[in-house]
């Protein structure tokens, strides 16, 4: 009995190499031609070749950034992917498993499941002689399972491999055999088990939050770009090395973070745009640099896509543990900016911001992402480049320099932001050192002085507080409790929002971008709310210890805390706030 699905979630998990992956890619091109949005995520270790992988997709009808609370069909090419995965397959889904290696494992599947156990590895080799091809004889039972049209799994295929013509037609043969398959299992074309909704699909582009920032640099004029490879911000490092020579730019791999981020630095103190992208070890190595750009009033952007730590860690999944460290890490006092994005649209957004405030304040501008919106994709509708407006900041032109008789440097001013000429300019010269200084650079330690800087460099923050990114809204918001989150807590907050007000629990939601300074809408939101649930991927709680940190009781803060690497579901963020509110 067919049932209609508005709602898809899979997953294709094996071995490294097994190419679940790619079965991933060419299911949601599948999705895409019926204008689902579309969300793809993996799960990966951190050896170079090898180990367990798996792929997930979710199509919807309507945006989503998270996988759903259950997997509809799930391939699995080998045992430790059942052992791993079956668990999460839905009470009425489909497990499509590859029995070249043995039968089916015991007690990890729900009851209600339906079980195709196929030996397609081994039918691969045998009919075309390459088990790698047994992943287009999985998709051709997929589609069937779906009620998608032979001629759209076809097209598909033909469109994956169009750059290898010698493969499009064994993967067009194990399909059509994947075909055969489901013609002997009642599932000839059109009549499969689950039939996908179909719309029409209005534009829009599945990108990572990797690739949405990095484009938002190069839209934001930045120009020059060095990195260290480092999970998982390793894919920001190879768009700028694809694509900034192309807008006079120039993209360095540079030996290590600490190079990466003193060449930033150099290139930043010359007025060129500048940006440095590294994960959480990399951001440790970084500090004293950080801390240099902020006592020499240097303009800096630093990507930090957090993983989980400490050291090491697990390099492949996700956490936001960085969060102090970006927040306080760096020796001294000195003004930065803490940006987050939970999305690719979000990241974008405030890569552009971002490199707007770094000039503005003429100092550090930090943009948080984690491994879960840095790598996993969305579609998202496509960004709107008219309005990018581009901010230099209180930088001084020829004349006006003229004008100013003797430059000062650093000349206090009411909102600590000191007019800056760029190297090189007549009557410019301007001493740079990481002592403390007078108006002129010279190195002072004249306790009035010191004072004086230090309150100066204070200023310049509060100078832009209203110009920093508000956060989104959703739910009810005159609900007297509230739920509070950045990054990959982002789309799961509003699912579990929508699936707790279909149960009668109304949530005011509140995804910040901005976390330093506190902005005002987030202090005003959780001194509104009786209680405030602050989701984190972390063991510490280290949002809520910020937002105790600037006033907030931790009376009213109720901390949801999850550090095994895996982002929630939305039923699982339900459940928790259920016991919260039973408590």
């Amino acid at each position: 009995m067919t049932r209609p699905v508005t709602d898809f979630n899979a997953m294709v998990a094996g071995q490294g190499g097994d190419g679940s992956l790619t079965v991933i890619t060419l299911l949601g091109n599948l999705l895409a031609r019926r204008g689902f949005h579309l969300y793809t995520s993996r799960n990966v270790g951190s050896q170079v070749k090898g180990g367990h992988t798996a792929g997930l997709l979710r199509g919807t009808m309507v945006p989503r950034t998270g996988m759903g609370d259950s997997i509809d069909v799930f391939i699995a090419f080998d045992a430790e992917a059942i052992e791993k995965g079956g668990s999460r397959v839905a009470q009425d889904g489909f497990v499509v498993y590859d029995s070249s290696g043995g039968p089916l494992p015991d007690g990890h599947l729900s009851d209600g499941v339906t079980v195709l156990e196929i030996p397609f590895g081994r039918l691969a080799v045998r009919d075309l002689r390459r088990e790698l091809f047994k992943n287009s004889f999985a998709l051709g039972v997929i589609s069937r399972i779906l009620t998608i049209d032979d001629a759209d799994t076809a097209a598909v295929i033909k469109a994956r491999f169009a750059a290898k013509p010698e493969l499009v037609d064994p993967n067009l043969q194990a399909m059509i055999e994947g075909f055969a398959y489901a013609d002997e299992h009642d599932m000839a074309e059109g009549a499969g088990p689950i039939r996908l909704a179909k719309v029409k699909a209005d534009d829009r582009i599945l990108i990572t939050g990797n690739d949405a920032a990095a484009l938002g640099f190069l839209v934001a004029g930045v120009r020059f770009f060095a990195g260290y490879p480092i999970t998982p911000a390793t894919e920001i490092l190879d768009f700028m090395t694809r694509h900034i020579e192309a807008y006079g730019g120039v993209a360095v791999q540079a030996e290590d973070e600490l190079a990466a981020v003193n060449m930033a630095l150099g290139a930043a103190l010359t007025g060129v745009r500048s940006l440095t992208a590294t994960s959480g070890p990399g951001i440790s190595l970084m500090q004293e640099a950080v801390s240099h750009a902020g006592s020499a009033e240097i303009p800096l952007v630093v990507v930090d896509a957090q993983r989980a730590g400490p050291s090491t860690g697990m390099p492949t999944k996700s956490e936001q543990s960085d969060i102090a460290m970006l927040i306080h890490g760096g020796n001294g006092d000195f003004p930065r900016i803490v940006l987050a994005a939970g999305n690719a649209t979000d990241a974008f957004e405030l890569a552009v911001i971002a490199t707007n405030l770094s000039q503005r304040i003429q100092g550090p501008v930090y943009l948080m992402l984690d491994q879960t919106v840095s790598q996993d994709s969305s579609t998202v509708p496509p960004f709107d480049l008219t309005t990018i407006e581009i901010d230099h900041g209180r930088r001084l032109n020829q004349h006006q320099l003229d004008v100013i008789g003797e430059y000062r440097r650093y000349s206090i001013t009411d909102d600590g932001v000191s007019p800056w000429a760029m190297p090189g300019m007549p009557d410019g010269m301007s001493l740079v050192t990481g002592n403390e200084h007078d108006e002129w650079g010279k190195v002072s330690t004249e306790p009035r002085n010191r004072v004086d800087m230090m309150d100066k460099r204070a200023r310049k923050t509060d100078a832009v507080l209203d110009d920093l990114p508000s956060g989104h809204r959703f739910g009810d918001d005159a609900s007297t409790v509230g739920i509070l989150g950045v990054g990959m807590q982002s789309g799961v907050m509003r699912e579990t929002v929508e699936l707790l007000a279909s149960d009668g629990i109304e949530l005011a939601g509140l995804q910040p971008r901005t976390i330093w300074p506190v902005p005002a809408e987030t202090l005003a939101f959780v001194a509104s709310k009786e209680r405030v649930y602050v989701v984190e991927h972390n063991h510490s709680g280290q949002l809520a210890q910020i937002l105790e940190s600037v006033g907030h009781s931790t009376d009213t803060m109720r901390s949801i805390l999850k550090y095994d690497g895996i982002a929630f579901t939305p039923l699982e963020l339900a459940d928790r706030i259920r016991t919260g509110e039973a408590g």
